[in-house]
């Protein structure tokens, strides 16, 4: 791209028909290299730790991203301040620090820079939507464009806010085919939140690529039927989640720190990459898990759509092909498309069960349990949720 030129909008890519891939998933990566404290996940690292983030996000720009979200996610003033997380910096000087990142970066390469506006502790706590509503617009006095949500009259009332911006928006919902918590379905789900202004409807977070794909399906049918039009995109984890109920990986007992058994290799996915794009999905990308490598398989399988290839691939070769010049006979033998599709990788754990049994206490906005408070857990509280656990185990 030459220096200067503007740049394509998100709409106009997609009107076109182009390939959009988004980049990946920022807390746990972050959490893992040390900068995020899991729990409140919340992001001050972008105010404490800027090269941090600024370096993956040029990962993901490498690996061959079009789209670099900003780290924002839980950056509302609410969450900043929820359950003892106690914070140096303002929700609006992490958005703001959060959204230089971003655009630095992207404008190193031909991406866009997408604002993310997540899920509220307030609208779990039953406040109004006057008071929810006024949580997102601090947020979007900074930035707009994306957000994703487990309950679709949440995410409405963000588009709704978003939308007086007269930016793009895309509207994710953290939702497997079962639907919301609430029960709305997939189809419906979208079409609600087409008809409350979203340019771009779909999933993101909390399950693996196949149901991701197949959710967005069922939302693809659901608006078609109806009679409208959006595009539709697809951010899944980067883990194999084919045990998750209707609340997703969150319930898995390995949630959050055992989770790398169920990474997804990069054939996984090339094929998720496949299967989106042949469904009519355009704008395909990932979450929790979902590394830069995972983003450059993309981008590899895509190739001939996009009609190029990342700078992440100079030295890897599509399909391992680099493998023709390892020093063994044997591995030179994998350097083919065929061998690694066919693989199926072991575990190298003898008393790892395949799946897992979800917690799943069946809680959702309304329950008690989920009452947002700002002090910490009391060692009395958590015995309880202790026995408990016990107890559903």
């Amino acid at each position: 791209m030459a220096p200067g030129a503007a740049k394509k909008s998100i709409l106009e890519r997609l009107d076109a028909g182009e390939v959009v891939l988004g980049d990946g998933g920022y807390v746990f990566e972050l959490e893992k290299r040390g900068y995020v404290k899991a729990g409140p996940y919340t992001p001050e690292a972008a105010s404490e730790y800027p090269e941090a983030v600024r370096q993956l996000h040029r990962e993901f720009l490498r690996a061959g991203a079009n789209v670099i979200q900003t780290f924002t996610f839980y950056a509302s003033d609410d969450k900043l301040e929820n359950r003892g997380n106690e914070q140096s910096f303002t929700g609006k000087q992490i958005n703001e620090a959060a959204c230089d990142l971003a655009r630095e970066v992207a404008d190193e390469g031909d991406a866009l820079v997408a604002g993310g506006v997540s899920q509220t502790p307030s609208y779990l706590s039953c406040k109004s939507e006057a008071e929810v509503k006024a949580i997102f617009m601090k947020q979007i006095e900074v930035f707009v464009q994306k957000n994703y949500f487990e309950h679709v009259e949440e995410a409405e009332w963000a588009v709704q806010v978003l939308k007086t911006t007269g930016k793009p928006v895309a509207a994710t919902l953290c939702i497997g085919p079962e639907g919301d918590l609430n029960g709305v379905s997939p189809g419906d789900c979208a079409l609600r939140l087409v008809k409350a202004g979203a340019d771009i409807v779909g999933v993101n977070c909390h399950f693996d690529p196949v149901t991701a794909v197949k959710t967005v399906k069922l939302m693809k049918e659901g608006v078609e039927k109806a009679g409208e039009k959006t595009h539709f995109m697809v951010q899944p984890l980067g883990y194999a989640t084919p045990d998750c109920n209707r609340q997703g990986f969150i319930d898995l007992p390995e949630f959050p720190f055992a989770l790398e058994p169920r990474v997804l290799t990069r054939w996984d996915m090339q094929k998720y990459a496949r299967e989106a794009y042949d469904a009519g999905i355009h704008y395909i990308g990932g979450c929790c898990g979902f590394q830069p490598y995972h983003t450059r398989a993309l981008a590899e399988e895509l190739a001939k759509e996009r009609g190029f290839l990342p700078a992440a691939s100079e030295k890897h070769g599509s399909w391992g092909s680099g493998l023709e010049m390892h020093t063994k006979p044997w591995v030179r033998a994998r350097a083919r498309r065929e061998y690694w599709e066919k693989l199926q990788p072991a575990s190298g754990r003898p008393f790892c069960p395949s799946m897992s049994v979800p917690d799943g206490w069946g809680v959702t906005k309304g329950d008690a349990e989920l009452m947002q408070q700002k002090e910490s857990t009391t060692q009395d509280e958590l015995k309880v949720l202790f026995d408990k656990s016990a107890t559903n185990q």
